[in-house]
């Protein structure tokens, strides 16, 4: 009997107080549980809580998608127009495609619950065999976002060569053209 290997996903939370412990991480903690409802395939998380720099966030990117092999890199933080929000600028430095659809996917989905979701520049691309997605650092927007651009997520993990994801179909259905 061959054991399959758990599935590895990077969750980040790039915020300079949770980092430094002047509050608690919630943001990290609630990708894990809506993944954790969401996949029925084994898998384990890879996680990270960082400060808002931009050398700090592009290395731990390129750590958890090039050493930890995670096929999936899920960020929370760090994506609105404050002046230290450069989650989006470290991802792009350290992609070599970007995926436009999924920022405009979980700005419009985020726009049904607040009129700010406008000043969110979250965007998600491809390092290697790695998807990395930036999502915002609300827990409930958190989910919101998560679920919008779920389905698509086991499908790009397919065409980069990653580990093949499977879901909860009662929480989320994944999409894969048929063959």
């Amino acid at each position: 009997m061959i054991l399959q290997q758990a599935i590895r996903i990077g969750i980040v939370t790039v915020s300079d107080r949770a980092s430094k412990g002047v509050y608690q991480d919630l943001g990290g903690p609630a990708i894990h549980n809506c993944l954790g409802e969401m996949l029925s395939c084994p898998w384990e998380g890879v996680a990270r809580v960082i400060p808002d720099e931009q050398p700090v966030i592009e290395a731990t990117l390129k750590q958890l998608c090039d050493e930890e092999h995670c096929c999936l890199v899920v960020t929370t933080g760090g994506t609105g127009p404050a002046r230290r929000d450069v989650t989006p600028e470290a991802t792009e430095a350290v992609c070599h495609k970007l995926l436009d659809g999924f920022g405009e996917l979980m700005r419009a989905i985020s726009l049904k619950f607040v009129p700010t979701a406008i000043l969110s520049r979250q965007i998600a691309g491809i390092r290697g065999k790695s998807l990395i997605v930036n999502l915002p650092g609300k827990p409930s927007a958190i989910r919101d976002c998560l679920l919008a651009v779920f389905p698509a997520i086991p499908y790009c993990v397919d065409l980069i060569e990653g580990p093949y994801l499977t879901t909860n179909e009662t929480v989320v259905k994944a999409f894969r053209p048929k063959a």
